[in-house]
């Protein structure tokens, strides 16, 4: 047992986390298809997108998270509409243009997007979240910054893309737990003149 399957099984790790606001309030105006949720943890984004009638793919190396996102979407009568890849983010071989809409929450693979966005089609979405570097006292999430975005960072890994969403800043959660965080939202698509989709509050 990994140490993410030992923090899943013991309930350390929230067993059904919320998607993240920007992913929930843009999920209208992004196509339907094939999704990809990249360190699927317990399935916040899979089984989310699931629910909105997305075929998701969800792809982690811990077979522990992955029970948990399947049952969590078999809850929701969902569980067809979702299949598991129990594999790891560094190595996984990518496909090519398969997925309408890939996401990653709270997973550092700055060194796997120029597979993520080869695996978009064209005009196919990519959202982004994770932790990130503060001068403020940030107790959630990695216990250095080795594993969190630099300020700009993640804009700049996805600037050749379409930017239809970005920000960084930090949010009280329960318990007191401060949290500094990064947010992207692009699309693979190219010139000087775009659509931009409407965010849904």
């Amino acid at each position: 047992m990994t140490d993410w399957d030992e923090r899943f099984a013991s309930g350390e790790y929230p067993r059904a986390p919320e998607p993240s606001p920007v992913l929930r309030s843009y999920e209208p105006s992004i196509p339907d298809g094939r999704a990809l949720d990249v360190a699927a943890g317990t399935g916040r984004n899979a089984v989310f997108l699931a629910d909105a009638g997305y075929e998701v793919d969800a792809l982690d190396a811990s077979r522990e998270g992955l029970r948990i996102t399947r049952e969590r979407a078999a809850a929701r009568d969902v569980g067809d509409r979702l299949n598991v890849i129990h594999g790891d983010v560094s190595s996984y071989g990518f496909p090519k243009q398969r997925y309408e809409l890939i996401t990653m929450s709270f997973y550092r693979a700055v060194d796997r997007f120029p597979d993520l966005k080869d695996a978009l089609v064209p005009g196919g979405y990519l959202f982004v979240e994770h932790h990130l570097r503060s001068t403020d006292e940030t107790p959630s999430g990695p216990s250095t910054d080795r594993y969190r975005f630099a300020a700009n960072e993640l804009l700049h890994a996805g600037l050749d893309l379409t930017v239809l969403y970005y920000d960084e800043g930090t949010e009280e959660r329960p318990g007191d737990r401060r949290r500094a965080s990064a947010r992207l939202l692009a699309r693979r698509s190219h010139g000087g003149r775009q659509s931009y989709p409407p965010r849904r509050d």
